[in-house]
């Protein structure tokens, strides 16, 4: 049996943190105040306000501004196109439902194109065009526009105003230590990842970790992005922190090298495993030095001069340990620094964003087809709620186009909204109906969602569900000045809320994003394209800027259920990746006017024999590796020390290629 007290514990108000109640109590009331100011201005539609703050309550600093720049500026570009629209076509129905579906169909398509908030500001202009024009589908007066467009951009940017004001007194989770912790966890974590690959066994755990290690350097970059906004120090230092990125990405590249070495060395020390574990435990220290670390690795220096297995392995090793010291180095740096600090560090391109151009279109495409759809249905029936059916299955069609799972996404807003409109009917016309003043309603209105705050940081797996409740309980209450009880309009309107999103859902099942095997096949022409770029003489990528984007081509589809597809897919990129490394190594033999530069010049035209944008030669394939290795024969037993190191350098390249035996003919689907 429960008792009192376990059930006293369990409830929400009772066992929320400190931080808990700051971020609901700051949420709760930057809403009630928001829907206060709009109610007292005057303005037609204050619930938006309401709806306004609840979506930039984010709970660090930098992500509310970041989210609020956004907002604002996706709102106005929105508010324009809107005025422009309607005030150009409002007495034509369909040419007026075609312009607007084109509009945000543009939109759906722009917020692909671009990442965070840039894309987040594609996708207020393109449902704020909805909220604002489809409003004026009923007006006869142009002049109205004008006051409708501004009533909404003026609830939109009050909400924003109003969340800010209560991040300022009440501030949430400081995003720069949140940053700085990150980093040191991801750095410690290359190590237990070094020696998770560095195993000679190959499992699905270690695929699924290489993903996971990826995805999380990526996330770093996403809190990099927000200390960015937070604070004047995380601005001057963002050129050092996108290097440090930087630098763990190169870690984990070399990991994988170092792994493709070990799975081919054919005679490897036996006191090789000893040392790696007592490497990795000594780099976990913070105090480790270089010193100590060659006196770690001493006994695994190459003693033959013609081993290039041992030359190769040795000097990767080198390379990691000189990579991840001086990382440690500058992560103390930024830990110590002061705001007014300032480094010289190697400028680093910004870690790029991959853009599925065909998925891109045809969300564009599923959008306006949708919006069409549910407009000529309107149009033709001279349905009075299809205003607010086009609105929600705008909204549908944009927010949910880049989402990784569309149905379940749609799905639970369905449930969301059957809830809403039950307890909204209850709020409006049990509660609303008997009070007399807004005061009276806010007492009732701060707890509730005070409560729903908390239960959605308590409750991760429902925290969608009580966000969505949070975020659209306003436009279902529908708090106006002043209050309207129409329980047909009420009744009508819910129901097309309800309809758009079915509709939305329908376009989906119609229209469906591609399937995860298809996008895996897109990425890895997509990967296999821009390294055919990297053996030109001139790339248009750099080092840096290709290990971003093989990064962030697996990263696509981190959360993909196809085993097979995502397997494909990291697989082709570390081999790439790998590759491209020795290329670019093979690029520095160019000031070489010795033989040793033809022999460079025969390697990197192998690659360009054996790899294309449609795939691998299986033929061309065996025979590279088998030239490769003679190579590497051949130089290891020369009497140059260039041309045996040339030999190690080759032999990288055989590694990396190696894994490719096991891909299918060029043309195929895989």
């Amino acid at each position: 049996m429960i008792s009192p007290l376990s059930l006293w514990n369990k409830l929400p108000w009772v066992k929320a943190s400190a931080g808990q109640w700051r971020y609901a109590l700051r949420n709760g009331i930057a809403m009630c105040l928001a829907l206060t100011v709009a109610y007292y201005l005057d303005l037609d539609e204050p619930y938006w306000a309401l709806t306004s703050a609840a979506v930039v309550s984010f709970p660090t600093v930098g992500g509310v501004i970041s989210k609020s720049l956004g907002r604002i500026a996706g709102s106005l570009l929105g508010a324009c196109a809107a005025l422009i629209i309607a005030g150009q076509t409002l007495n034509d129905p369909w040419l007026f439902l075609f312009m607007m579906s084109g509009w945000i169909a543009l939109c759906t398509w722009a917020c692909a194109q671009f990442s965070n908030n840039v894309a987040y500001a594609c996708q207020l202009a393109g449902y704020t065009a909805a909220i604002i024009a489809f409003t004026m589908v009923n007006v006869t007066d142009i002049t109205e526009l004008w006051d409708i467009a501004q009533a909404r951009v003026c609830e939109v940017i009050l909400g924003i105003v109003c969340g800010g004001m209560m991040m300022m007194i009440l501030p949430g989770t400081a995003d720069g230590p949140a940053l700085l912790t990150a980093l040191k966890k991801m750095h410690a974590r290359l190590l237990e990842h070094a020696s998770l690959l560095w195993q000679p066994e190959t499992t699905d755990a270690i695929r699924s970790a290489h993903e996971s290690v990826i995805g999380q350097i990526l996330t770093t970059n996403l809190l990099r992005i927000q200390a960015f906004w937070s604070h004047y120090r995380f601005r001057r230092q963002n050129t050092l922190l996108t290097w440090l990125l930087h630098q763990q990405l190169r870690m984990t590249s070399v990991i994988s090298s170092l792994r493709r070495m070990l799975l081919n060395w054919p005679d490897a020390p036996a006191n090789l495993r000893p040392v790696l574990e007592q490497l990795l435990a000594a780099l976990a220290h913070p105090h480790t030095d270089a010193l100590t670390v060659a006196r770690i690795i001493a006994p695994l220096a190459p003693t033959e001069t013609d081993d290039y297995h041992h030359r190769a392995f040795w000097q990767r090793l080198r390379y990691f340990c000189r990579l991840y010291l001086v990382s440690s180095r500058w992560l103390l740096r930024v830990e110590n620094a002061t705001p007014i600090s300032a480094y010289t560090v190697p400028r680093s391109p910004g870690l790029m964003r991959y853009t599925d151009h065909a998925e891109a279109l045809w969300s564009g495409l599923r959008t306006f087809c949708a919006l069409s759809l549910v407009g000529a249905w309107s149009i033709t029936t001279q349905w009075e709620s299809g205003p607010a059916a086009l609105t929600l299955a705008a909204i549908s069609c944009v927010l949910y186009s880049v989402s990784p799972a569309p149905f379940n996404s749609l799905t639970l807003l369905l449930r969301t909204l059957t809830l809403l409109s039950l307890f909204s009917f209850v709020v409006k016309f049990g509660l609303m109906v008997q009070i007399n003043e807004l005061a009276s309603f806010l007492l009732f209105l701060f707890p509730l969602l005070t409560t729903l705050q908390l239960l959605k940081l308590q409750m991760p797996k429902l925290a969608g569900l009580w966000g969505q409740l949070i975020v659209f309980m306003g436009s279902f209450i529908a708090v106006t000045n002043p209050p309207v009880y129409d329980f047909a309009d009420f009744l009508n309107d819910n129901l097309a809320k309800i309809l758009g999103v079915a509709l939305a859902w329908l376009a989906f099942a119609v229209l469906r994003p591609g399937s995860d095997a298809r996008k895996s096949r897109r990425h890895i022409r997509a990967l296999r394209r821009s390294f055919v770029d990297q053996l030109s003489r001139i790339p248009q990528l750099s080092e840096h800027a290709f290990e971003s984007v093989v990064y962030h081509h697996i990263s696509q589809l981190s959360n993909s259920k196809d085993a097979l597809a995502r397997r494909w897919l990291l697989r082709w990129g570390v081999v790439l990746l790998n590759c491209s490394h020795v290329v670019w190594q093979l690029r520095e033999w160019e000031i070489r006017s010795d033989p040793l530069s033809k022999v460079r010049d025969i390697c990197i035209a192998l690659l360009r024999d054996v790899m294309s944008e449609r795939g691998v030669q299986q033929r061309t394939l065996t025979a590279t590796l088998a030239e490769l290795q003679q190579i590497c024969t051949t130089l290891g037993k020369h009497h140059q020390p260039a041309a045996r190191e040339l030999a190690s350098v080759v032999w990288r390249l055989y590694c990396a290629l190696s894994q490719l035996e096991q891909a299918p003919p060029a043309g195929t689907l895989t």
